[in-house]
C-alpha cells in the first residue's frame, strides 16, 4: 500500500521538461496558440541559491509558463571565466527543471540568449535589475508587442560571492568534513 501510495504522490509531481530549442518553439507555439501567456529569463545558474529561487517564482508570477534560457557550458566559461561553471550544464538543467517555478529549460550556446529570446518571443521578457537598461532580447520582444521587466534582485545572493566566500574558507588546504 505505502509503494502504490509513494508511486501515486510521485507521478502528480510535475516538473519542467529540458527541451533542445526545436522542441522549445514547439511548445511554446502550442502554448501561444491556446492563449497562455509565456515569461522568458535566463541566465548561467551555476550554483542555485534562494536568490535565483525568489526571482524564478517572481517571474512565473507574471504567466502561465516561464522558460529558462540556461547558458551552455562553454558560454558560461567565455563570461565567467576559468573555472567556471561550477556544474555541468545538463545537471545545471535538471536542477531547473526540477523547480516549481519552471516549466521548461532550454540551453543556448551563443554568448547571449538573443536568438532564443528572438525565436520565442515571449510575451514578458525578465531580467535582474543588476543588467540596467540594456536588457538582451528587449528590442525583438517589444517590437512583437512583449513586455519588458527588470527585477530588484535580493540582497546577498551572488554566485560569485559564494564561490569567494568558500575559496577563503576552504582554499588554503582545509578539509571539508564529507556527510
Amino acid at each position: 500500500m505505502l509503494e502504490w501510495t509513494l508511486a501515486l504522490l510521485v507521478s502528480h509531481i510535475e516538473v519542467g521538461e529540458i527541451l533542445s530549442r526545436d522542441k522549445l518553439l514547439e511548445r511554446v507555439a502550442a502554448l501561444k496558440r491556446a492563449g497562455r501567456r509565456i515569461v522568458f529569463t535566463n541566465g548561467c545558474f551555476d550554483l542555485l541559491h534562494p536568490g535565483h529561487i525568489m526571482l524564478l517564482e517572481k517571474c512565473r508570477s507574471m504567466g502561465d509558463a516561464l522558460i529558462v534560457g540556461m547558458n551552455s557550458d562553454r558560454s558560461v566559461e567565455e563570461l565567467k571565466g576559468p573555472g567556471r561553471p561550477l556544474l555541468p550544464e545538463q545537471e545545471r538543467a535538471e536542477v531547473l527543471a526540477a523547480l516549481a517555478a519552471v516549466d521548461f529549460v532550454s540551453i543556448f550556446d551563443e554568448p547571449t540568449p538573443r536568438e532564443l529570446v528572438a525565436a520565442v518571443l515571449p510575451h514578458v521578457l525578465v531580467k535582474g535589475a543588476d543588467w540596467g537598461t540594456y536588457i538582451v532580447g528587449r528590442d525583438d520582444v517589444e517590437a512583437s508587442g512583449g513586455q519588458v521587466v527588470s527585477l530588484q534582485l535580493e540582497p546577498g545572493w551572488s554566485t560569485t560571492a559564494l564561490v569567494e566566500t568558500v575559496a577563503e574558507r576552504f582554499g588554503s588546504g582545509s578539509k571539508v568534513e564529507s556527510g
